[in-house]
């Protein structure tokens, strides 16, 4: 019986590996100056910041973090907001998740990947 609870359990972080799914409580995500963004996330940087109003009926919702590629916290820590896609009439792929006051991520690809926004002062 343990030994086929490990093999899942090897079995099961394999396969999340293979479709990039971290299981690392503490996630790091690489940083990106804010001015690197694009002008539509800066807008809704700058919206976010503001406390609105939003575009989206979407925007504020809780994100839940499942695949667990931001650094673990309670759920309804963090929220998403959509940052617009020109070429696309849908929400799109982009968006920045909020944490706390002056925590900030912004994914370009639906959540698969972070990266950490930050002021050029290094905030």
């Amino acid at each position: 019986m343990q030994i086929c609870l490990r093999l899942l359990i090897v079995a099961w972080l394999a396969i999340g590996s293979a479709f990039g799914f971290s299981f690392d409580r503490n996630a790091t995500v690489e940083p990106i100056f804010s001015a690197n963004l694009p002008p539509e996330a800066r807008q809704t940087l700058a919206l976010i910041k503001a406390g609105g109003p939003f575009p989206y009926e979407r925007d504020g919702i809780v994100f839940g973090n499942f695949e667990k590629r931001l650094p673990l916290h309670p759920r309804g820590y963090y929220r998403e907001y959509t940052v617009k896609t020109p070429w696309r009439r849908d929400r799109g792929p982009r968006r920045i998740v909020a944490g706390q006051p002056g925590e900030y991520y912004y994914t370009d690809d639906h959540y698969r990947t972070f990266r950490r926004i930050t002021e050029q002062d290094g905030r």
